[in-house]
């Protein structure tokens, strides 16, 4: 009996698919109208304006940002496991803005002992950097953290008696463009808030889940934002290159107990935006085009650097694995779809109501793709079953009698390839023609993680109201790019210490002027006149030579197996710390050693050690423990070495001191002043007098 009647079965269920395809198909196009109606605005907004406003008005130029007097701004950062990238977004932060008057505050909890190691070890290295504590163990939500952070902006304008003129919303994955606080400089205090557009940094070709972020934002913020400010004067944030104006967050701590984020809500960028919209601020979607470095990832060649001038943004690597991006889009269909439609209804003109329409069609449209998806593989495989010969059972089906269907699903394939080709065009002006052509393909990646996405955030939904539990920080752990792609210029000391506040450009020019007359290193200079202090200097070499940072060089040193002579340790100003995890030898350097020094020291050792850079003042202490060699003192911690104090007296070329140096080896040739003289370089009276200058200018003391 079944064998008779399958044929039918599967006749009444091919009937119930095409039933399916239709609805599933009118759904589609629905949504298909929507995007048209976006693209259309955006094209004719273009076209107009090219006739009429970019003819009127001369557009804005980098020489008008830089003219500007710099008004004070404040750069937040909230942090909850953010260890492993939160001190190379700040370096690169620091070293990459072109702009002097700003504070940055990163919040942090008590419970996340490793950020707060990483953000007090930048804390000590830039003086315009704060770290503010939530004083309750994490996480909770961005937005909370934000509030803790906001208050210590404010108690630090009380305290200081002056205003920041713009606060800077940014996460610890971004990558900043020098100009950035520049242009916020600009347009403030006329805009309350200021957005930039956000990119995705450049992947490689078979990164299809990260591309996807690549494709979508280079649309949504190359073209859908545009048109929602154009059509209703409101901007969201987006979390990130957000500039809120003074009088904004006043605005906004005053309406909610000096919460100004929403902490009920899991995108407050998105909810802040709208309450600002709300209240009447005016805020604008800035795009300032701008040349950027950007490395390209070819198919058919190694990367290579290129110039892109594309608008000022804010760049970053979003998730590359599938779990962890339908992890962060949940949060964000979570906050925009489903909070957003109960906190804040349908409210505003009809084109704020439709707009809010879009955000929050995704919260259906994501089911709606993927079940036309299994539909048309249901459908293929019964076309194929029934011209195979096997099944041969049909019924009249609404395909052939009506036209309007056919009409239907012809309509949704030129939707299809209108939105590819969008999808196409905006991939390709940021990132070339072969990610243009590979969005395609990750558009289908798109649609199931848009679908897992909504399907984490409905049960979050659900399970929260059922459960009444509170929706905390989904963290998505990230990365932050390696040097090759953030390009930082040759790094000077006098310029880091300078860009981090630690010296004023007053004493920096003294210290240069006085550098000039004796040949003295900068560092030396700044330490002796009290412009600096070591543990600065420190970092500034550390991060100068890209080495790490060592403390507690003494502990580390008592238990350290390796040793150099006294002599030699002396010469080159070495400690020995042992070896590390990798079994490689470990050095305290005040200053990173030169070539030959590295290479002595390494003949010495047996292998190339690692240096790690540690306060001059510990390795000197370390130093003068040792015992006294052929009656001398161990050097004062600021006495420069006999061979620079030569070349500052002008009695020493130094190219002439290094070459010299080549044949030096301190077990046979004792102290580097006999040497020079036995080498006939310098007679022994100018050795003396260098030696008694120093004596002078820098008294020793013996060692214990």
């Amino acid at each position: 009996m079944t064998s008779l009647y399958w044929p039918y079965w599967l006749a009444h269920y091919y009937n119930y698919l095409e039933i399916a395809t239709i609805v599933v198909a009118v759904l589609i196009l629905i949504s298909s109208l929507d995007d048209l109606i976006i693209d259309l605005w955006y094209w004719s907004r273009r076209l107009y304006r090219k006739f009429t406003v970019d003819r009127r008005y001369r557009p804005l130029t980098v020489e008008q940002l830089l003219a500007r007097d710099e008004q004070p701004l404040a750069i937040m950062v909230p942090a909850w496991l953010e260890y492993d990238v939160i001190a190379p977004m700040i370096e690169n932060m620091v070293s990459t803005l072109d702009y002097q008057n700003y504070v940055v505050f990163v919040g942090t909890y008590i419970n996340d002992q490793r950020t707060i190691d990483e953000v007090e070890r930048m804390r000590r290295r830039y003086k315009q950097l704060h770290r503010v504590e939530v004083p309750h163990a994490g996480p909770t939500c961005k937005a909370d953290c934000l509030n803790w952070v906001i208050q210590a902006i404010f108690l630090h304008e009380k305290t200081h008696g002056m205003t920041f003129a713009g606060v800077v919303l940014h996460d610890s994955e971004d990558v900043l463009h020098p100009l950035e606080l520049r242009l916020f400089n600009y347009l403030l205090p006329r805009k309350d808030m200021i957005q930039l557009p956000v990119v995705s940094l450049e992947r490689n070709w078979y990164e299809w889940v990260a591309g996807v972020y690549m494709d979508e934002f280079a649309e949504w913020h190359g073209k859908d934002l545009v048109v929602r400010e154009s059509m209703t004067d409101t901007v969201p944030s987006a979390g990130v290159g957000t500039c809120f104006s003074h009088r904004a967050l006043r605005v906004l701590a005053g309406e909610t107990e000096n919460q100004p984020f929403n902490t009920d809500s899991l995108t407050e960028d998105y909810d802040v935006g709208a309450r600002l919209a709300k209240v009447g601020m005016n805020a604008i979607f800035v795009r300032f085009p701008v040349q950027f470095r950007v490395l390209r990832k070819s198919w058919f060649r190694k990367p290579y650097e290129s110039t892109l001038t594309m608008p000022l943004c804010v760049r970053e690597f979003f998730p590359d694995t599938f779990r962890t991006a339908f992890r962060q889009k949940a949060r964000w269909t979570l906050g925009i779809g489903l909070q957003g439609w109960e906190q804040m209804g349908w409210n505003g003109s009809l084109a704020n109501r439709y707009l809010l329409f879009r955000d929050r069609k995704g919260v259906v449209t994501a089911f709606v793709s993927i079940i036309a998806y299994v539909i048309l593989v249901q459908l293929l495989g019964l076309i194929v079953l029934r011209h195979s010969g096997l099944w041969d059972v049909t019924f009249p089906t609404p395909f052939e009698s009506n036209d309007l269907i056919k009409y239907l699903l012809l309509a949704n394939g030129v939707a299809l390839v209108w939105r590819i080709l969008h999808r196409y065009y905006f991939t390709a002006v940021l990132y070339g023609w072969q990610h243009g052509l590979l969005s395609m393909p990750r558009m289908l990646v798109g649609n199931f993680v848009n679908f897992m996405a909504a399907s984490r955030a409905w049960r979050m939904f659900l399970v929260g109201k059922v459960m009444n539990r509170k929706l905390v920080w989904d963290k998505t752990m990230h990365d932050f790019p390696s040097t090759d792609l953030v390009a930082i210029a040759p790094r000077r000391l006098g310029s880091v210490l300078l860009s981090w506040q630690a010296i004023t450009d007053t004493a920096l020019q003294s210290a240069l002027h006085e550098q000039q007359s004796r040949n003295v290193p900068l560092g030396r200079i700044l330490l002796n006149n009290g412009w600096l202090d070591d543990e600065t200097l420190a970092e500034a070499i550390a991060f100068q030579n890209d080495l790490p940072r060592v403390f507690d060089v003494a502990e580390k040193a008592a238990a350290s197996t390796s040793s150099l002579s006294p002599e030699f340790a002396l010469r080159w100003r070495v400690v020995c710390l042992g070896r590390n995890g990798e079994g490689r030898e470990q050095i305290a350097v005040a200053n990173p050693l030169p070539d030959e020094g590295l290479r002595q020291v390494s003949a010495a050792l047996g292998s190339k050690p690692v240096q790690l850079i540690a306060r001059e003042s510990e390795i000197l202490a370390l130093l003068r423990k040792l015992p006294a060699r052929n009656g001398h003192a161990v050097p004062n911690a600021r006495a420069p070495l006999l061979g620079d104090l030569l070349i500052e007296m002008g009695q020493l070329d130094r190219d002439e001191f290094s070459r010299v140096m080549l044949q030096y080896r301190p077990q046979h040739h004792g102290r580097i002043g006999d040497y020079l003289v036995d080498s006939g370089v310098l007679p022994r009276a100018t050795i003396e007098q260098a030696v008694a200058r120093q004596h002078n200018l820098y008294p020793t003391e013996l060692p214990a």
